[in-house]
């Protein structure tokens, strides 16, 4: 994809080629200087190994200088192979305002993934501390399912001076391969679910979860610490009787790296996902909305701060999006197992 030709600053938008990887290093250089918190995007040659493996696809703007101007990536970040990420998109500072950055994610989304038989859902966490992330995800088909509070720390934001507080996120999904397949909802979240549901461009078979934890089995879980963020994910793939006992283990061990914002991801094929949720939620979670095909079939996130919310500070474009902020105030507000 070529550049219009009006322009006085041409580049082309292309799938990195290896022999550019170290210009994506300059790239990177430029607009983050030395403490971008993903170190690859320093090596060339793991750039490269990575998009080589399918850990990465990075998608790049060439001048015919052979300078990269702006990128953005595909990459795995949930237990589903299937399913990947859209992020760490960077823009030279001299190619701002250029539309460069439509021109990366118009040849993402409706050029690049299409031919990539193994992907079959995308998504994107787009920050709410400005509008603009937001309304570029939603121009290209996504729809918002759910908002991360807190994530990202503001420190990450000091050379815009752009937020005051922790940024949250918006999650936003489009679906590529439709999956049909069963979920169960917690009953006390029956209602904001099947809203949210209503609006997904694919279909799922929805019940309600009415079986409880099954005795005798033992909850299976990963968690991943970012301890520049100060952000701990937990993914449950499988929850048993003991899910509060090794929940509140990983807890402290990620205490013991500083975190201070807790994600979990429950699995809504389980049948018991409704008795999950209650038992998080009567350890100080609170809704933070579905997560379309997170393990295969979809997940839930459930989130708990031990830092402040800043939910004055979100910045949200679209009504939908507001009335997710709302459920998760609710939530909130209802306390411990008192919804």
């Amino acid at each position: 994809m070529t550049q219009d030709s009006r322009d006085i600053r041409p580049y082309t938008v292309e799938l990195l080629q290896p022999e550019h990887a170290a210009g994506l290093v300059d790239l990177v250089r430029d607009v983050y200087g030395d403490h971008y918190p993903i170190r690859l995007f320093y090596d060339p040659d793991a750039i490269n190994q990575a998009n080589r493996e399918g850990r990465y696809y990075s998608i790049v703007a060439r001048t015919p200088e052979n300078r990269i101007v702006g990128a953005s990536h595909l990459y795995r970040s949930s237990p589903f192979e299937g399913l990947y990420e859209v992020g760490v998109g960077l823009v030279s500072k001299d190619y701002r305002n250029t539309g460069i950055n439509k021109q990366l994610l118009a040849f993402l989304y409706d050029s690049f993934v299409g031919t990539m038989p193994h992907i079959e859902e995308v998504y994107g966490e787009a920050v709410c501390n400005h509008p603009f992330m937001q309304k570029a995800a939603l121009s290209f088909k996504h729809v918002e399912t759910a908002i991360q509070l807190a994530l990202m720390p503001a420190s990450a934001y000091s050379r815009e001076k752009s937020a005051p507080g922790r940024v949250a996120t918006l999650t936003e999904f489009r679906c590529y391969k439709p999956a049909p397949h069963t979920i169960f909802l917690p009953r006390m979240y029956e209602d904001d679910l099947r809203w949210i549901y209503s609006r997904l461009d694919d279909s799922r078979d929805i019940r309600l979860s009415e079986e409880t934890l099954p005795q005798g089995t033992a909850t299976r879980a990963d968690m991943e610490v970012f301890e520049f963020a100060s952000v701990a994910r937990i993914a449950v793939a499988a929850s048993g009787a003991d899910l509060r006992e090794r929940i509140s283990e990983l807890e402290t061990q990620a205490r013991a790296k500083k975190s201070t914002v807790f994600q979990v991801w429950t699995n809504l094929t389980e049948p018991w996902a409704g008795d999950a949720s209650a038992t998080l939620k009567t350890m100080g979670y609170v809704f933070g909305g579905p997560l379309p095909r997170w393990f295969g079939g979809d997940g839930l996130l459930m989130q708990k701060l031990e830092c402040p919310a800043d939910i004055e500070s979100i910045v949200l474009v679209t009504d939908e999006a507001r009335r997710i902020l709302s459920m998760i105030e609710n939530d909130m507000k209802q306390g411990a197992g008192n919804r």
